[in-house]
């Protein structure tokens, strides 16, 4: 049976952050370090922490509202829902799951993925395939992380760096050559160790001294993953760019993975994109892992930066190591 193919875009996208702002001053206060050490290594001024109370799903949740809110679909509307995120509410059941108890979703599937931060471009690559299709008509993709609650707030190397928020985006059938133009994923296993958290899996399961050794928060080396960072950012844009058939002066704006100012500026320089042309908001809030790709996309959809007919290059990478990247026309 013959079956066309159908262009697929982002129809509506949304976002939310915790009221709680954590900045560097007040870090100071917890942790041997200083506001000008982590300006100067890293470009975070503030973040913004979930509250006690707060898990992955209520984020997700208040994002998915306004982006199907942009999008001008229902709940009853949406197809599937897969949520990316390395701190979901529970191992069982899925956040998204959760997620669509929440929304009222009642016709949609639901699974979360796990790429770290390069998991909102590995769940866009999936919706699209749905989509694309025919199988589904309207998909729902979230990033969204509460990583204060894996966060080793004696470690000063890990804690100053990452936030919490959650980004959503809607996908559906969009016009002739609009909407995702090309995607490039990859993943080096061999890195894993880079950027992980040891305990709370069937290779360690949680036991009273798993706790006591601080092994369930999050541990990085630094030096190795901004080398890997540095290399991979400019490799997989400059793929997804050509599998578009565009070169790097057809893309019109850059929205990448917010994990530090001197990776993405010393990543653009590989790939002699202007700074002008990129979305940055991590001074404020910090890496959100899955969720900062699809926050800053927001951001600068509601604040005009990206306008319709633009090619938009969306670049993430992260635990794993993965490494994704995605061209949409606008």
């Amino acid at each position: 049976m013959h079956r066309d193919f159908r262009n697929v875009g982002i129809i509506g996208t949304g976002s939310y952050l915790p009221e709680q702002e954590m900045t560097n001053f007040d870090l100071e206060k917890i942790v041997d370090t200083s506001d000008e050490w982590i300006r100067t290594r890293t470009g975070i001024e503030s973040r913004r922490i979930a509250d006690e109370n707060t898990a992955t799903s209520d984020l997700a949740y208040k994002a998915a509202e306004k982006a199907m809110e942009a999008a001008g679909v229902t709940a009853d509307q949406i197809d599937l829902i897969i949520v990316g995120t390395l701190t979901p509410d529970h191992i069982i059941p899925s956040t998204a799951c959760i997620v669509q108890e929440k929304l009222g979703a009642k016709n949609a599937a639901a699974f979360d993925l796990e790429a770290a931060c390069s998991g909102f471009v590995y769940g866009l690559t999936i919706a699209q395939q749905f989509i694309t299709t025919g199988m589904y008509e309207h998909v729902l993709v979230i990033g969204a992380e509460t990583m204060s609650k894996i966060l080793d707030f004696e470690d000063r190397k890990t804690c100053v760096l990452f936030g919490d928020g959650a980004g959503a985006v809607v996908l559906g059938p969009v016009g002739e050559n609009r909407g995702i133009m090309s995607m490039d994923l990859g993943a080096d296993g061999s890195g894993g160790p880079a950027l992980m958290v040891p305990a709370g899996g069937t290779r360690m399961p949680a036991t009273a001294q798993s706790v006591l050794d601080r092994l369930h928060y999050l541990t990085m080396d630094g030096s190795e993953v901004f080398k890997f960072a540095v290399r991979t950012m400019p490799m997989t844009s400059q793929r997804a760019i050509e599998k578009a058939g565009l070169t790097v002066d057809d893309i019109d704006f850059l929205v990448p993975h917010q994990a530090n100012t001197r990776i993405i500026k010393s990543a653009l320089k590989r790939l002699k994109f202007p700074m002008e042309k990129v979305y940055i908001n991590l001074e404020r809030v910090g890496n959100m892992s899955a969720a900062s790709i699809p926050v800053a996309l927001d951001e600068a959809v509601r604040a005009g930066k990206i306008k319709e007919n633009d090619n938009v290059v969306l670049v993430g990478f992260g635990a794993g190591l993965t490494w994704g990247s995605c061209v949409i026309n606008w």
